[in-house]
């Protein structure tokens, strides 16, 4: 099991950017909505162009299929030889805090790394020569505050799609019929590679929910994320209006369960426990698996 420490923000650690890049290597970088507009932006290129260019699975993560570099391992696909990002200005807040992690439970948010030794040490030694920097320092050069606030966001978009879901299952008398294809459709899909799970919810939806108006401001990206699933909603209320029977309710909460699951692998979440953790609760509520 790896060790995590958990770090005070006066900590001084070896936290200098080294220009070797092999945090571009051999990664998993994922996305929220407001992250690939951001990206797109930085490339001066349309969202739905940036996406189809250098992100899979409908976006919610970038391709690292560019040439290997350190260790043998393939590169970001953002990532150019003797350059470094391509989009740096755009980069999501998972690079902005490498090598440190951040956790949030209820209103308490904390940054960690993972291991024995501090990560930076074995991919860019040199790093250790360089003067130290506080946690407070390194967060604060890094400008994370905007992409701390749209994760969080995109967390609550992520619980509103699921609650939907739920409404769906067990208002509709749906959970009440002894219906127990649904939760198991929850389950399927948790399990699910996310390009498998793209393409079962289909390219109108993922586009819905990885490219939302494109004429949004990404400067702030409260209002961004609201608006963006305000707009989903809509869609939602629209598609299924006119639903009038129970198989076509269970396939509309399958629909909006896919969607917070898919959404929240982009956010870096495991969607089989949350697959898991929201069928308990709607067994709990009279549904049955």
């Amino acid at each position: 099991m790896p060790v995590t420490t958990k770090l005070s923000l006066t900590d001084n650690l070896p936290l200098t950017c080294s220009r070797s890049g092999t945090c571009c290597h051999g990664k998993m970088v994922n996305l929220n909505p407001w992250e690939l507009a951001c990206l797109a932006e930085a490339k001066e290129m349309p969202p739905r162009q940036f996406r189809d260019q250098y992100c899979e699975s409908g976006g919610i993560r970038l391709r690292f299929d560019g040439r290997p570099g350190w260790k043998g391992l393939p590169a970001c696909s953002l990532y150019r030889p003797d350059f470094g990002c391509s989009a740096h200005p755009g980069r999501p807040l998972v690079c902005r805090l490498y090598p440190l992690g951040r956790q949030k439970q209820n209103e308490e948010q904390f940054y960690i790394y993972q291991g024995h030794e501090f990560p930076c040490l074995e991919g860019c030694p040199e790093v250790d020569g360089l003067p130290r920097m506080t946690v407070a320092d390194y967060i604060t050069g890094q400008a994370v505050r905007s992409f701390e606030a749209a994760q969080d966001e995109y967390l609550e978009v992520m619980q509103n799609l699921a609650d939907g879901a739920f409404v769906l299952l067990l208002e509709s008398g749906l959970a009440e019929s002894d219906d127990r294809k649904t939760l198991r459709l929850w389950r399927q899909m948790g399990s699910e590679e996310p390009q498998q799970l793209a393409q079962r919810l289909g390219n109108r939806w993922i586009d819905r929910l990885m490219l939302p108006d494109p004429a949004d401001s990404i400067a702030d990206p409260v209002s961004f994320s609201r608006r963006h699933y305000d707009l989903l909603l809509s869609e939602a209320e629209e598609s299924f209006g006119t639903m009038e029977d129970l198989p076509a309710y269970s396939e509309a909460s399958g629909l909006m369960m896919g969607l917070a699951l898919h959404l929240g692998r982009g956010l870096g979440t495991d969607p089989s426990e949350l697959a898991e953790h929201w069928i308990n609760t709607a067994k709990k509520h009279g549904a049955r698996d």
